[in-house]
């Protein structure tokens, strides 16, 4: 990231950070200029600008004063006074990264910053504005069609809205939940490759090159949010983090399930972090919990269609050993460690077979991987029809909230005491960590015995600093949340998780003498606000329109017909972006990653159909890529169970280590210690939960023993897409697919929603779209940029 002093060979012992960059131009090269917050260290970057065809970039070793800097400047603008000199391009706060098309190399920096939260002194900025700088003095001289072609390309990169959503730090590796930075000490190069670095591709030529990070920044697609809160006459902050996977990126349609390495579609770890409000001269206490999203693990589809308001879910029978579900399970145990709790929030029984479809298949497969599995490492998986409840909103959130605490006492969560003294200089790392003798930390992290016993001996005259030191938490395992779009009621499912998690946190720090949170209190509300905010921006990034959140409008008591309202035309939002913008969206994102690398000679972008262009890049065919979509036949009818007959996949395909194995032990993701928590465990019965001396693995929906750890909670249960389906039936009745032009073009005022996706759809109207007649302007603009078609605000008394 813009920051890391020194090359990949390790951290200095007093790193400097580059923030503020200077960029300067002669007819030959830019030099860029970059600083450290305090202006004690000075470098200098020279970009060739002769050769078009090739990125060249040399870093001057030379660490410089702000004088010899200055004077450093005067004697490359005396060099070069014959051709102009020296001139002043703009000033900056980083580079984004470098793109290529068909024609020149251009440079992508931070023109504007702010600031939207800190993490321990760490402040953690947005992009507020960026500059597209092109590389040579003059641009590549092309024939006509490939001059067009490379505006297309220029135009179609920048709906890719840097502005929205993507996030950054300079001193805090935001890409990595806090436990991992506290207890993993890594280079700046590797911080890169994580999966949640969106310019990983856009940064790999200058960071290879330069063998250093120094220059750049890390960017994180998804959601940020810090709020200052109270309880018990006591200030902390809470900090929602939502990072989206870079991995088998999309939009709703063109993005579903599972691809062959285990990656799979709207993947989002979501991490709630709280910490006292303090003077930055005393020990602060924080603590964290992580949770996971993602698309249901198995190879299906849905074919978006402007007929069809409920596209059928397509499911492929080319895995019959779930080889990639396994491989997908096992990087959750890398990341995470054991155990892995999934909660499957999809319809147990449907009229038409749609969903109930997955719910079967994705039993069968869990039951399959776990029979390899000793009983310890196994999954445990949950089934939660949450549409069945969701018209008792308390109810729904008070039976999520037990499932919440059942995992909550397998996993334990994160907590620690981090030092005054490195809460701003340098990276937060496992050297910021108070510890005392009994404190697992040691035990968890240090196989080696290369973590030596910290000083705790803190200046403790100060009276609001905390005297005694606790013993280091850790969080092992994961809760991993699902429904069809991992949207509506997976945020549901998440905020009852936030909210049993936050008492937790709370009273690990000494906020609270109770870990439970009353339903009723005004923290309850702060909280759910956070937690709608992010449902929302999560559902514009990949469903196109905001999250439907009936059950947190039931909690605040909102006027039912305003719900209904309001949820409808989410729906129709929704609908029109599917079936309208999200090919455009897709290829943007495509672009923007470098799944799609444009080659004079080769097939543009937009002429390839679906997503075949992942086979195709600068090294030719890619056979195993693993962003390819799946092609599926196609099933006609609303319903239909489409078995595919593709080649299998076999082990031989899949290349993974045995991870969930009984011989694995190692927590790679958090730690490899597991917390003092109770050991009973929770089981399906009639009855909600019921205490047993030995727990079966599994349960199936009789009440009988299985192989397999299985909890079907027949007490929860969730809709189609999304509460999409209740809504249609309710409000749709009787419009066809005929008619919906009719029925949309009528004259709306829209008002402005509080985000929205950062994908856009490209500044088109309406009369820019192809058959796009039958939609008003202000409805296309509503989908286009998220507005709200009508402000309803209407609250019950």
């Amino acid at each position: 990231m813009a920051g890391e002093n020194g090359t990949d060979a390790g951290l200095d012992s007093n790193p400097s950070y580059l923030q503020k960059f200077r960029l300067y131009e002669t007819r030959s090269n830019f030099y860029m200029i970059g600083r450290d917050k305090n202006r004690t260290l000075w470098r200098v970057l020279k970009i060739d600008r002769l050769d078009p065809s090739e990125l060249t970039v040399v870093e001057d070793s030379t660490a410089y004063s702000e004088i010899e800097c200055c004077d450093l400047l005067r004697r490359i603008h005396e060099g070069n006074r014959s051709s102009g000199g020296l001139k002043f391009v703009t000033a900056c706060y980083g580079i984004i990264g470098f793109v290529k098309f068909l024609g020149s190399y251009s440079m992508m920096l931070i023109t504007k910053r702010k600031k939207i939260g800190a993490i321990c002194g760490h402040t953690i900025y947005s992009i507020s504005k960026r500059e597209m700088i092109p590389i040579p003095k003059s641009p590549i001289q092309s024939n006509m069609a490939y001059s067009k072609n490379e505006k297309r390309y220029k135009k179609l990169l920048s709906t890719v809205d840097l502005t929205k959503d993507f996030f950054f730090s300079y001193t805090y590796n935001v890409m990595h939940s806090l436990q991992r930075n506290l207890c993993r000490d890594e280079t700046g190069l590797v911080h890169y490759e994580s999966m949640f670095v969106w310019n990983e591709f856009l940064t790999r030529g200058i960071r290879s090159t330069l063998g250093n990070t120094l220059w750049t920044v890390a960017l994180v697609y998804g959601f940020f949010k810090q709020v200052k809160l109270s309880v018990s006459g006591k200030n902390f902050f809470l900090t929602l983090i939502a990072r989206r996977s870079r991995h088998y990126a999309g939009t709703r349609y063109l993005k579903r399930g599972v691809n062959e390495k285990g990656r799979v579609a709207n993947d989002v770890e979501t991490e709630q972090i709280v910490f006292e409000d303090v003077h930055e001269v005393c020990r602060s206490q924080i603590s964290s919990v992580v949770q996971n999203r993602g698309s249901i693990p198995l190879f299906w589809s849905q074919e978006t269609s402007r007929l069809n308001l409920k596209p059928d879910i397509i499911l492929s029978k080319k895995d019959p050993i779930y080889e990639a579900t396994r491989v997908h399970f096992e990087n959750l145990v890398m990341r995470y460690g054991n155990p892995i709790i999934i909660l499957n929030l999809i319809k147990r029984s449907e009229k038409k077979p749609r969903e109930t479809i997955l719910r079967a298949e994705f039993a069968k497969a869990i039951r399959f991987i776990n029979k390899s599995l000793s009983k310890e490492n196994r999954l445990r998986f949950l089934h939660w029809d949450l549409n069945r409840h969701s018209r008792k909103a308390t109810n729904a959130l008070e039976l999520l909230g037990r499932v919440a605490d059942y995992a909550l006492n397998l996993t334990g969560i994160f907590y620690c005491q981090v030092t005054p003294n490195c809460r701003q200089d340098g990276l937060l790392t496992l050297s910021c960590l108070v510890q005392n003798d009994e404190c697992p930390a040691k035990s968890s992290y240090d196989k080696t015995d290369d973590i030596e016993k910290l000083d705790t001996d803190v200046a403790n005259d100060n009276e609001n600093c905390s005297e005694t030191v606790k013993p280091t938490m850790f969080q092992t395992g994961v809760l991993r949340t699902n429904c069809i779009d991992c949207l509506d009621r997976t945020n549901v499912a998440q905020y009852a998780y936030g909210l049993v998690a936050l008492g937790r946190q709370l009273h690990a720090i000494g906020f609270t003498e109770s870990q439970t949170i009353d339903q009723n209190s005004p923290l309850t509300e702060d909280l759910m606000a956070v937690y709608e905010t992010m449902g929302d921006t999560l559902a514009l990034q990949y469903g196109g329109s905001a999250a439907h959140n009936k059950i947190f409008c039931q909690r605040r008591g909102q006027w039912k017909a305003a719900t209904q309202s309001q949820e409808f035309f989410k729906t129709l939002q929704r609908y029109y972006s599917n079936a309208y913008m999200d090919a455009e969206k897709q290829s943007a994102i495509n672009l923007f990653l470098g799944h799609f690398q444009p080659q004079q000679g080769k097939p543009a972008l937009w002429e390839l159909d679906s997503d075949q262009h992942y086979c195709v890049g600068r090294h030719g065919p890619n056979l195993f890529n693993e962003n390819a979509r799946p092609s599926f036949r196609r099933s006609l009818s609303d319903g239909n169970f489409v078995s595919e007959t593709d080649s299998s996949l076999g082990a031989s395909n899949v290349g993974h280590c045995d991870l969930l194995s009984e011989n694995r032990g190692a927590l790679h993701g958090f730690s490899e210690s597991t917390p003092a928590i109770p050991t009973s465990e929770i089981s399906y019965s009639r009855q909600l939960f019921r205490d047993m001396e030995e727990d079966p693995v599994c349960y199936d929906e009789n009440d009988n023993d299985c192989n397999c750890t299985n909890f079907d909670l027949e007490w929860l249960s969730s809709s189609g897409n999304s509460f999409d389906e209740d809504i249609f039936n309710r409000s749709m009745t009787g419009l066809s697919s005929d008619n919906i032009g009719a029925e949309l073009n009528v004259g709306m005022t829209t008002s402005p929603s509080e985000s929205g996706s950062s994908i856009k759809g490209g500044n088109r109207t309406a009369s820019e779209l192809s058959n796009m007649d039958e939609f008003s302007e202000s409805f296309v603009n509503w989908v286009t940029h998220g507005d709200m078609l009508t402000p309803l605000y209407f609250t019950s008394k």
